[in-house]
């Protein structure tokens, strides 16, 4: 490939392969060919600001195992698009199984909990599911990307954020936050009790995550994956699922291909194929 002519930094065919090559060792992302240009994109800000002049000495950089830019390298090319309440069917399905689960406390790991929405989504829908702002239920909500579990932590989201929240959503589960931009809301604290934040690659051959859990929430990031990588990582979730607990993926994500650990019920929420037959179709 010949550099554009117009780019600030050289960046030739082959920075691009070694840069796809080392997202999908370190995280997992298969990044499409159509990606070069957001790829530049993201990383010559770290170029800028690093002082460097070439792909290749950013590169050698992080060949050199300079730690702190690696992570800075993971967060600049995850895609962290999120919403409160995104593919709201699913949170209607968790509340009820909340509900008439014997388990307590009721837990669930978010696995790609971006900058918090949808862990907060899984608290709102608990507490209005048990009316309470306590309810017996556990959330564990973790990402690859520190920057966005910083914000996740905090709580705090603009009003373009929460716009799409019904008034009495934001009444009952959300306070005025003074520190911040005009008109930002911050999650009450009572919710962010019912979370707990941590990093976790899914790549990782261990996790900080211990079962038995009721439900995993890992939406809209196998589909970043291959299917071998997909394969590993439902075959590590499998057996922290109880027997009865439910899978939830991302509507535009199937795992066919891995039948033997997961069936679907429908609305892309998922079993462990060991159940037993007869279960139920979501409704």
């Amino acid at each position: 490939m010949t550099p554009a002519t117009d780019r600030e930094f050289e960046f030739t065919q082959a920075d691009f392969e070694r840069i796809r090559a080392l997202i999908r060792a370190q995280a997992g992302i298969a990044l499409a060919p159509v990606k070069q240009d957001m790829v530049y994109s993201r990383l010559a800000r770290r170029l800028r600001a690093l002082g460097l002049t070439r792909f290749d000495d950013y590169l050698q950089r992080l060949d050199h195992g300079d730690k702190r830019e690696w992570e800075t390298f993971v967060n600049s090319l995850t895609t962290n698009l999120t919403s409160f309440f995104r593919e709201a069917h699913h949170f209607e399905i968790f509340a009820r199984q909340a509900k008439e689960s014997h388990q307590r406390p009721f837990r669930v790991w978010c696995a790609a909990a971006s900058t918090g929405e949808e862990p907060y989504s899984l608290a709102i829908a608990a507490s209005e599911a048990f009316d309470s702002l306590a309810p017996p239920v556990q959330i564990i909500a973790s990402d690859i990307d520190t920057h966005v579990l910083a914000i996740a932590g905090r709580g705090i989201y603009g009003r373009d954020r929460i716009e799409r929240l019904t008034a009495e959503r934001m009444r009952r589960f959300f306070l005025p936050d003074r520190t911040g931009e005009p008109d930002a809301m911050k999650v009450r604290p009572e919710l962010q009790r019912l979370v707990s934040f941590s990093r976790i690659n899914l790549l990782d051959s261990a996790w900080p995550v211990q079962g038995p859990l009721d439900a995993i929430f890992c939406r809209n990031v196998m589909i970043y994956f291959d299917k071998p990588t997909q394969y590993q990582v439902l075959k590590k979730f499998k057996p922290l699922l109880r027997d009865e607990g439910l899978l939830y993926a991302g509507h535009s994500e199937s795992f066919l291909h891995a039948a033997d650990l997961f069936r679907p019920l429908g609305r892309t929420v998922y079993e462990r194929s060991d159940r037993g037959a007869g279960a139920t179709r979501i409704a």
